[in-house]
């Protein structure tokens, strides 16, 4: 794999490590700003939002530039964004300035899977795209537990002051060495809007807003899962978050290699998956060992759908792949909403939290069911990827 998809796994690096610190440092910052908890909280949703909504406009605004200049702007925005963090005055100002780094998050992924996948030969390109977003899931391993150590011990600041350097020398590593494609294309917003005709590219958007909607109904709530119906202690909880990061990082890489090699059946088999795994964890959840080890495997499960996902959409939308791959990162944040809303809505109805798994099963057979109407409708079971 060449240097610079070791630079945009950095990126998503820090991306990632920003979007999902705030959750271990919201009671540090609701007690330096003054507000309560649950106001704390909202700077989660902002950022979403600002994900699911900002992401297409984002890849419409940079539509006419070459990709490594967006990614260079993008990129640009995100550290002005954890700069404003970092010196934020009060709750109205980090909030602004979460939504201002959110911008960039849905289209630098977009894109930069795009250029990732054409770092690399063809039957490669599944694989690439995981290495990026093997980023992402480093973040959540290691940047997110560091970062709340550090902003623990030092001031929540710190975390986003670090974000900040890590942002600038991912920035240097674009310029320096990401290459330059003179021949690249350059869509106008007519040519970007066109590619979204068809039922295709919408069904698969809606396979990966179902999939995320199926991993964080239960990944929003593992927490109270693992306390109360687990037994495990709020350090056991910690550790098992480590695990299930470990378990998200396999699932990704491997997910790659099978994308690359069957993309349908892949992701069939995640989705069927994730069906099983999730409705098993409703049983073993009774256990320490037994829900430890379902958890490993439901994560790795879990992100071995996310290349495979990505690679889906831009085959569906290969004339703007920009746009359809940056739709694609929103549809996982609108997902990532509707799970948190379908568990919150399963714990409230009284059902019980070994009724969130089962709720996570549910969606995952959505999921399924849309992918088998995708590839039937296309009658390509297993499209490979497109070339850009």
């Amino acid at each position: 794999m060449p240097l610079p998809l070791l630079i945009l796994a950095l990126s998503s690096f820090a991306i990632g490590t920003t979007e999902f610190v705030i959750m271990g440092l919201l009671p540090d910052v609701a007690g330096d700003l003054g507000v309560s908890i649950p106001s704390a909280g909202w700077l989660v949703t902002g950022y979403a939002l600002g994900v699911a909504i900002g992401a297409p406009f984002m890849a419409l605004a940079t539509a006419r530039l070459p990709r490594k200049a967006a990614l260079v702007v993008l990129m640009g925005i995100f550290i002005v964004g954890n700069l404003l963090c970092a010196i934020a005055s009060d709750y109205s100002v980090l909030m602004f300035a979460r939504v201002v780094t959110a911008l960039s998050h849905g289209a630098f992924f977009g894109i930069g899977s795009v250029v990732a996948a054409g770092l690399v030969a063809p039957n490669k390109r599944a694989s690439a795209v995981a290495l990026m977003f093997t980023g992402l899931t480093l973040a959540n391993v290691l940047g997110v537990p560091l970062g709340t150590a550090l902003g623990q011990a030092a001031g929540w600041r710190s975390t986003f002051w670090v974000v900040t350097l890590i942002g600038v020398v991912a920035l240097i590593g674009l310029l320096r060495f990401l290459p330059s494609n003179r021949e690249e294309a350059k869509l106008d917003m007519v040519a970007e809007l066109s590619a979204l005709k068809g039922a295709g590219i919408w069904l698969s958007l809606s396979m990966t807003a179902l999939f995320a909607a199926s991993m964080f109904t239960l990944f929003t709530y593992i927490a109270p899962l693992l306390g109360d119906v687990t037994g495990i202690s709020p350090r056991g909880v910690t550790y098992t978050l480590l695990l299930i990061g470990l378990g998200l990082t396999v699932g990704n890489i491997i997910g790659g290699k099978l994308a690359d090699r069957r993309l349908g059946a892949t992701l069939v088999g995640v989705f069927a998956a994730m069906a099983v795994i999730s409705t098993v964890l409703s049983w073993t959840a009774v256990a320490v060992i037994p829900t430890e080890i379902t958890l490993f495997l439901w994560a790795a499960a879990a992100f071995a759908a996310v290349p495979a996902l990505q690679i889906n959409v831009v085959t569906f939308g290969k004339s703007a792949p920009n746009l359809v791959s940056t739709l694609n990162i929103s549809a996982f944040n609108v997902g990532n909403a509707l799970g948190a809303w379908i568990g919150g809505a399963v714990i409230a109805g009284g059902l019980g939290l070994t009724s969130v798994p089962l709720a996570a099963a549910a969606l995952a057979v959505l999921a399924l069911i849309v992918t088998l109407i995708t590839f039937r409708q296309t009658r390509t079971p297993d499209l490979a990827p497109a070339t850009h």
